[in-house]
């Protein structure tokens, strides 16, 4: 995995945009894509491809129709590798603790 294909790729908030709709929805069309963005057809496939060239998004022909779908995989890889060498039960209290003292805590 080319980790910083991954992280040119995620670093756009665009990218990120796309991958969330296709969290919500997987296997949308690149016009489904594209419906309500104020991005043009072109721009909007400009990005899906550096996606697929990360990764992070697959691609299936279906007919005439190709098919976007998100590749969690090098996200999650990512995960391991830089976020659970933390101790996330440290983490969680410290940041416990900041919010309590900040009043802060609406819980």
């Amino acid at each position: 995995m080319d980790d910083d294909a991954v992280f040119h790729a995620l670093a756009d908030a665009s990218r990120r945009m796309l991958l969330d709709r296709l969290r919500k929805r997987n296997g949308q069309t690149l016009g489904e894509l594209c419906e309500g963005l104020a991005m043009t057809r072109q721009a909007v496939a400009k990005h899906l491809s550096i996606l697929e060239g990360a990764n992070l998004v697959a691609s299936q022909r279906r007919g005439r129709e190709k098919l976007h779908f998100i590749n969690v995989v090098p996200i999650n890889a990512i995960a391991e590798r830089w976020m659970a060498k933390f101790d996330r039960p440290r983490l969680r209290a410290l940041s416990n603790l900041k919010r309590a003292l900040e009043g802060d805590d609406h819980e």
